[in-house]
């Protein structure tokens, strides 16, 4: 029942934001971007609270046998960590963007889509990771070093500078199976040309971005894998933070060069996650609250390190 009220939700919320809210497209200003991002955040927040009270009066199956408060802590400590690996998917997003020209009008469009099929992605990927590592415990052997492996490679790579979405195997295929039009037809994924309909750069765009955001799913879910194995958890703190995305994408990506100090975060993050996974595969486990300490103050160090940085640079310029 929890689950289909959870759902339902969410449904809501998308269907208001692109029926109502954003029912005509426009520009977003960086005002109204970070105001729906402050909302999108008070409503992952304010739902920790009904994660209190649902397992507190046991209206769902509790499978690892969580406090209330622990349950409370799980899900914050999962939506931070998908929140902080969602700034590397902003990035992606707007090279995305920009390679296929797709006006700031339409792109809100294109990601309501894209977190639509994200969040149906998410949920058979997060039964399917949720089934086999509690079938196969040593799994948590292979997730844990995997996320230790991300982290090294995050470390000494960097962004993907030379990112080209055009280049890539993925919009060569898709050239092949369907024709693509070189003109944008305002917020239609399909139109006519010459009596042949053919797909438009905002339906290329989807496409990219929904097979970019499996990839990185293949990191934040092992990562929440490795805070709590509760599934209703994972999935509800994941959606929670991908339902923001789309604000936080047109809030931060004109300012992400402003924040690139963030991607050391993610590397502790990460490593930190990792060694927890592999730790418990010894029955050894680290206190909720340490973790949330953690990634919290991961996240902070890394804002503030970005704004001082920041400052630095504008006083030398």
């Amino acid at each position: 029942m929890i689950w289909i009220l959870f759902i339902g939700l969410v449904l809501l919320f998308l269907a208001l934001d692109l029926g109502v809210f954003n029912k005509n497209a426009h520009v977003i200003s960086n005002k109204e971007a970070g105001i729906w991002t402050v909302v999108w955040v008070s409503v992952a927040m304010l739902f920790s609270v009904a994660i209190y009270f649902i397992y507190k009066n046991e209206w769902i199956a509790n499978v690892e046998g969580l406090t209330p408060s622990k349950a409370m802590i799980k899900y914050i400590t999962g939506y931070l960590i998908e929140l902080s690996l969602s700034v590397d998917n902003i990035f992606v997003i707007a090279v995305i963007f920009s390679s296929f020209k797709i006006p700031q009008k339409y792109q809100h469009r294109v990601l309501f889509w894209g977190i639509l099929g994200a969040i149906i992605f998410r949920a058979a990927m997060i039964i399917f990771g949720v089934t086999l590592i509690n079938k196969f415990e040593w799994l948590t052997y292979i997730f844990g070093g995997f996320l230790m492996y991300t982290a090294i490679k995050m470390l000494f790579s960097g962004h993907e500078e030379g990112y080209n979405p055009k280049e890539s195997f993925l919009y060569k295929q898709i050239s092949k199976i369907i024709p693509v039009s070189k003109e944008i037809h305002k917020e239609h994924f399909f139109v006519r040309e010459n009596g042949k309909r053919i797909a438009t750069p905002l339906l290329v765009a989807l496409i990219i971005i929904e097979f970019t955001d499996i990839l990185f799913a293949l990191d934040s879910i092992p990562a929440i894998l490795g805070i709590t194995r509760d599934s209703f958890l994972v999935f509800s703190s994941n959606i929670m933070a991908i339902l923001g995305l789309r604000s936080m994408y047109f809030f931060l990506a004109n300012m992400l060069k402003k924040f690139e100090m963030l991607h050391y975060s993610l590397v502790v993050i990460l490593s930190f996650v990792g060694v927890k996974l592999i730790l418990a595969g010894f029955d050894i486990e680290v206190e909720e609250w340490v973790s949330l300490v953690v990634i919290g103050a991961s996240l902070l160090f890394g804002i503030l390190l970005s704004l001082l940085s920041g400052k630095k640079n504008t006083e030398a310029e």
